[in-house]
């Protein structure tokens, strides 16, 4: 079941950081791509959006947190792509990152976005990145954090 999004999203002044892993690159970098075409459609502005790229979806929430503590960031958005291998350490990462980007969203007050795949296969990665489909979880990303901006600034 797909979540309607709202499309009547304003984005104008909102500044936003996204933070995303180099590792399985050739899926982030097409959530990336989508999450961007999403905020320009919203309004927001490229000197108002920064890019972080960390070495993978573990190290996300440490550049996450530096960037939600500053006061010219209104959302951080968090993009990965954790694909499932022959050992558990697909468990470890994808718990740590989700626990990590869940903290940094409670310890600042600030919307925190969670983009990071966890897929069983690289197929189910590729629909969910927009390279097989329309679906570009990159772009769900993007309106969430200029909908939770623009409600927190309003609380």
């Amino acid at each position: 079941m797909k979540r309607k999004l709202q499309r009547s999203l304003n984005g104008k002044g909102k500044r936003i950081a996204i933070v995303a892993s180099r590792f399985n690159d050739f899926i982030t970098k097409e959530l990336l791509k989508g999450c961007l075409e999403e905020l320009k459609k919203c309004g927001v502005k490229d000197r108002d959006i920064t890019v972080a790229w960390v070495p993978g979806s573990f190290e996300i929430p440490v550049v996450a947190l530096r960037f939600a503590q500053k006061k010219k960031v209104d959302a951080v958005i968090c993009l990965g792509a954790i694909i499932r291998g022959e050992t558990i350490h697909f468990d470890l990462v994808a718990y740590a990152a989700a626990y990590g980007i869940e903290e940094v969203a409670i310890k600042t007050n600030k919307p925190i976005i969670f983009g990071v795949l966890a897929t069983e296969t690289v197929d189910q990665a590729y629909k969910r990145c927009g390279i097989k489909g329309n679906d570009n979880k990159g772009r769900d990303c993007a309106c969430s954090a200029v909908e939770m901006a623009d409600l927190i600034s309003k609380l």
